[in-house]
């Protein structure tokens, strides 16, 4: 089994507690940042990596929503989610490297604690930037490389099981990249040791 398959599959059996493990680590690390980042949506808009749709509730209710994932089991929960909260949106498996769309087709995309687990997150963003339509924005959400050495260095570490075994990264930060996809950075935060940084960039 190739490293992609077997990491698909990985996510597939995860989402069955995926939701409990994200509210604690919301709880604890990432505070209200879902809420941030899913309030400053508008207009026609796409979640790359939507998961288990744990942000669907967030999204105003006058946006037109897309969400695509990798993942059958992530979608099929998120699919329920969006049943149960009577919230339309276009739920489609998708990957971030080569998203299906044509160019300049969204207002504002939306990627929240995912770009650390897809494979080339230079390519995925720059797949973002691609949809995007002039003046849109990009709101992103991860876990970035710590401002503390220390914690740096158990970061190093724990990559070495996460990336084989699920292809989770906790050294990138996205910001390094926004520039050179002509996109310019209008809001951005950073905390919790420097571990978590949300930022809005527009085209």
């Amino acid at each position: 089994m190739t490293r992609p398959a077997r990491w698909n599959r990985y996510w597939d059996g995860k989402s069955q507690n995926y939701d409990r493990e994200m509210q604690f680590l919301d709880r604890k690390l990432f505070g209200d940042s879902r809420a941030w980042a899913c309030g400053q949506a508008t207009g026609d808009v796409l979640e790359v990596a939507v998961g288990t749709g744990l942000n669907l509730a967030l999204y105003p209710a006058e946006v037109t929503l897309t969400g695509i994932d990798l993942s059958d089991g992530m979608l099929d929960i998120a699919r329920e989610r969006a049943t149960t909260l009577g919230h339309p949106v276009t739920l489609r498996r998708g990957n971030a490297h080569d998203l299906p769309f044509d160019a300049e087709s969204f207002d504002t995309v939306v990627c929240t604690l995912g770009l650390c687990a897809i494979p080339d997150d230079g390519k995925a963003l720059a797949e973002m930037a691609r949809v995007l339509r002039p003046g849109g924005r990009l709101i992103l959400l991860d876990h970035v490389a710590s401002t503390s050495r220390v914690v740096r260095g158990l970061q190093w570490l724990t990559e070495k099981v996460t990336v084989p075994m699920a292809g989770e990264h906790f050294l990138r930060r996205p910001l390094t990249r926004i520039a050179a996809l002509g996109l310019t950075v209008e809001q951005r935060e950073r905390f919790k040791l420097g571990l978590v940084e949300r930022l809005v960039a527009r085209k």
